[in-house]
């Protein structure tokens, strides 16, 4: 008799069942074993990202399988809201998906729609060899895979900033993400996250979907940026990543033993 599986929470379980702001990390490396060692870190959630990251579907899959069995949610952000990409990252096992630059409630709608069955949706059906289903060892799953998966839309453009309530308000979006690197730069200030027209952009959409009722999060490597922002509602938070911790640390490393050279320590953010 072959084993019968259940599906694991999904983010939105995870937010649902929170008191607190959850607490994640990226993770950009593309190597299962730095994944497996942030999965056992602490911290509430994981992002493996693939939009500015070395993940392919191998590598997802891998990190995936790496972290699985640790009390963390992984969170998986394609490189675009494609149907197609979409498609391939649920069957292989993700359960929750950040879709990067949703400018519209059109944009929001198509992410909806890729990550969910007809007649709700597009999303092709494969669940027999697919991991999503654990190769139909999961009962009921093509009835109940909307349950499991969660749509969370990133919010990085002053188009979104001016959309942002017509996006909250599209059904099936169960989270939004604003991300203030690309926002900013949308915004004529590249590279200016700290910019008070930036910052009050993110306050802005908070707001607006704090309103809606929908769990709302941002990107905050700065302490004292993301201690704002949890004061300002946020109910989840990515505030570090597993490279830039590398980088910053090894830098640290190399300042206790050399000679002072160069510029001095770069910054994360």
């Amino acid at each position: 008799m072959p084993v019968q599986l259940t599906p694991e929470p999904s983010f939105k379980d995870t937010l649902a069942a929170s008191a607190r702001p959850l607490a994640g990390m990226w993770v950009c490396s593309g190597s299962p074993l730095v994944a497996e060692i942030c999965a056992g870190a602490g911290l509430d959630w994981l992002l493996i990202d693939a939009e500015h990251s070395p993940n392919g579907l191998e590598g997802i899959l891998a990190q995936l399988q790496a972290v699985h069995g640790y009390p963390v949610t992984a969170v998986v952000r394609p490189p675009a809201n494609d149907t197609v990409l979409i498609k391939q990252y649920l069957d292989l096992g993700v359960q929750s998906l950040l879709i990067p630059m949703v400018h519209t409630a059109d944009d929001a709608a198509a992410a909806v729609s890729a990550a969910n069955y007809p007649p709700r949706g597009v999303r092709g059906v494969g669940s027999a060899l697919a991991r999503s289903a654990r190769w139909n060892r999961i009962p009921g799953y093509l009835a109940n895979a909307s349950e499991t998966i969660t749509v969370i839309v990133q919010i990085e453009s002053r188009e979104a900033v001016d959309n942002v309530a017509k996006i909250v308000a599209v059904d099936g979006i169960d989270a939004v993400f604003i991300g203030p690197s690309d926002l900013a730069a949308s915004m004529g200030v590249l590279g200016q996250q700290e910019h008070p027209d930036v910052v009050a952009a993110v306050e802005h959409c908070i707001k607006v979907a704090k309103a809606a009722g929908k769990p709302v999060g941002v990107n905050a490597f700065a302490e004292a940026t993301a201690r704002r922002y949890l004061a300002a509602g946020v109910d989840f938070i990515l505030v570090g990543a597993d490279v830039a911790l590398l980088a910053r640390g090894s830098e640290a490393l190399a300042a206790s033993y050399l000679p002072a050279a160069g510029p001095g320590p770069a910054t994360s953010y």
